[in-house]
């Protein structure tokens, strides 16, 4: 057998195991990877918010809304684009609201993300475009991050291959069809690898053109979208489809396009950084606590 044989034969292993116990407590990779990308994230964002000007301790009162949100809106989603699993037949509603067993759509945690950074931005008077710039290489990596709770589960591969570096899957996780043994694309590592990289670009453009007024985050969803189109393309799990292709197909191409006419008109209208990373400038907040404080 030729080198390349030997790869193609042993392929890239799944872990044999995604849940550990100390005592009644479950510890499982597929949570720990989310938290491990929201800390990620989070410091990352902190430090550009602060090379922005911004006051760092912002970013974690801010986070407090958008992580729930967001964790709320991407198990909507995930049910909503994959209902068979829960409201078909044989499936079990309740394990709907089983979070920690994998299934978290990206677009619904972005979207209501949104929402809850949007509600923690007012509260703290910052602007929400500029925050977001701040926080889109790091969303990016948190995303590349929580693939691997997805590899421990042993959960939305691609198709069969032969290429050397093909995933084992157990045969407690084998989809219907397939022999012991068989290959399959690795998508969790191509998305993994496409978000580093992407997060890599977005770094390197907002330095090189001071990138301002919510295009970072734009950029972001362009790019994202771009390598989530093929990648969806390769999957063979169980999804919602539209005209013979799978929601999530669709939904990249709308949100990509979307976001490239949002980077380009913001770019026309409102070239280079943000004036002000706060909704009320602060001379004029420092004017109105003085007017509303009674003389003595």
């Amino acid at each position: 057998m030729t080198f390349t044989g030997t790869l193609a034969a042993a392929g890239i292993p799944s872990p044999s195991q995604g849940v550990w116990h100390l005592g009644p407590f479950p510890l499982r990779a597929y949570a720990f990877a989310i938290l491990l990308g929201i800390v990620v994230a989070a410091i990352m964002t902190r430090r550009r918010w602060a090379e922005r000007g911004g006051d760092p301790e912002t970013v974690l009162d801010i986070t407090y809304w958008a992580v729930p949100f967001g964790i709320v809106g991407g198990r909507i989603y995930h049910v909503l684009s994959s209902p068979d699993a829960y409201f078909g037949p044989g499936g079990d509603p309740v394990r709907a609201l089983y979070i920690w067993e994998g299934g978290l759509g990206i677009w619904g945690a972005v979207a209501f993300g949104a929402v809850g950074a949007w509600i923690g931005c007012r509260r703290h008077g910052v602007r929400l475009a500029p925050f977001a710039d701040a926080l889109a290489p790091g969303l990016l990596v948190a995303q590349a991050i929580g693939r691997l709770g997805n590899w421990f589960n042993q959960e939305l591969f691609g198709g069969p291959t032969t290429l050397p570096w093909g995933l084992r899957i157990d045969e407690q996780h084998l989809p219907t069809g397939f022999e012991p043994g068989t290959l399959f694309h690795p998508t969790f590592l191509y998305e993994l690898v496409w978000n580093l990289a992407a997060a890599a670009l977005l770094l390197w453009l907002d330095r090189r053109y001071r990138l301002g007024h919510g295009r970072v985050f734009w950029l972001y969803v362009a790019l994202y979208t771009a390598g989530r189109l093929w990648i969806e393309l390769l999957r063979i799990d169980p999804a919602e489809t539209v005209l013979g292709l799978r929601l999530n197909v669709w939904t990249s191409v709308i949100v990509g396009v979307g976001a490239l006419v949002a980077f380009v008109v913001v770019g026309r209208r409102h070239p280079g950084r943000d004036a002000t990373l706060l909704r009320t400038p602060p001379s004029t907040q420092d004017d109105e606590a003085e007017a509303s404080t009674p003389a003595r």
